[in-house]
C-alpha cells in the first residue's frame, strides 16, 4: 500500500511539474500565465528575425540559380519600400532614437504584408517553376506568416517599453496602406507577377528582412546595454 501511495504521489508530483513547466506565456500577466521579461521579449524577434532572413536568403539563392544562373539579371524597378528611410549603417542606426527605429521596424514589417501573400499565391500558380514550385511556394507562404507573427512580436515587445517607460506613447499602429505609395502596389494585382517580379520581390525582402533583423540588434542594445552587445 506505501508503494502505491508513493507511486501515486510521483505522478501527481510529476504532473504539477510538467504544467508548471509549461505554463502559456502572455504579455498581460494573466492567472497561470508566465510573463517574459523584455530582454526574452528582445530575443524571441530577433531569433524569429534571423530565421525569417535565413530562409528568405535560401529562397532567393535558389530561385536565382534556377532561373538566372548566368545572374546577369537587371531588375526592372525599385523596392515597393524605397519610400521608407532607414539607416544605412550602424552608426546612423545608433543615432536614432528608440521610438524611430521601432517606427522603422514596424514599418518595413508591414509593407510587406500583401507582397508577400501575393508572391505565394502567384508562385503556387506559375507553371513555368513547376520543378521547384512545391519548395518555393511552400517558403513563400512560410515567410508570409512569419512576417505577421514577426510584427505581432515587435508590437508586443513595443507596448512593454512602454510599460516600463523606455518608450514614448508616439509609437503606435502603422497601416501598411500608410507607408507606400499606391503606385507601388500596381503590380501585385493577381496574374501580373512573372519569374522576373518574383526575383525581384524575394531580392527586396532578403534586404529589408536584414535590415530588421539587425535594426532590432540595435534596438535592442540602446534599450539593454550590456547584453550580448
Amino acid at each position: 500500500m506505501k508503494n502505491i501511495r508513493f507511486a501515486v504521489l510521483t505522478l501527481v508530483y510529476l504532473e504539477l511539474s510538467m504544467r508548471v513547466g509549461t505554463a502559456p506565456i502572455c504579455a498581460n500577466g494573466q492567472a497561470g500565465c508566465h510573463v517574459p521579461s523584455l530582454a526574452d521579449l528582445f530575443d524571441r524577434v530577433i531569433q524569429q528575425s534571423s530565421r525569417m532572413h535565413g530562409i528568405s536568403s535560401d529562397l532567393h539563392t535558389e530561385f536565382e540559380q534556377y532561373f538566372f544562373p548566368t545572374k546577369n539579371l537587371i531588375g526592372k524597378r525599385k523596392c515597393h519600400t524605397y519610400g521608407i528611410l532607414t539607416p544605412d549603417d550602424k552608426e546612423n542606426a545608433q543615432r536614432l532614437g528608440r521610438e524611430q527605429l521601432t517606427e522603422v521596424i514596424l514599418r518595413l514589417l508591414g509593407a510587406w504584408r500583401d507582397p508577400l501573400s501575393q508572391l505565394y499565391w502567384s508562385m503556387s500558380q506559375d507553371q513555368n517553376q513547376e520543378r521547384i514550385n512545391h519548395y518555393s511556394s511552400n517558403k513563400a507562404l512560410e515567410i508570409s506568416d512569419m512576417v505577421h507573427e514577426l510584427r505581432d512580436g515587435v508590437a508586443k515587445m513595443a507596448e512593454k517599453m512602454k510599460l516600463l517607460g523606455v518608450l514614448g506613447n508616439t509609437v503606435g499602429y502603422i497601416s501598411p496602406e500608410s507607408l507606400v505609395p499606391s503606385s507601388a502596389f500596381s503590380f501585385y494585382r493577381q496574374g501580373e507577377l512573372n519569374s522576373v517580379d518574383h526575383h525581384d520581390l524575394l531580392y527586396c525582402f532578403r534586404r529589408d528582412s536584414n535590415k530588421v533583423k539587425n535594426y532590432l540588434r540595435i534596438l535592442k542594445c540602446t534599450t539593454l546595454p550590456g547584453l550580448d552587445c
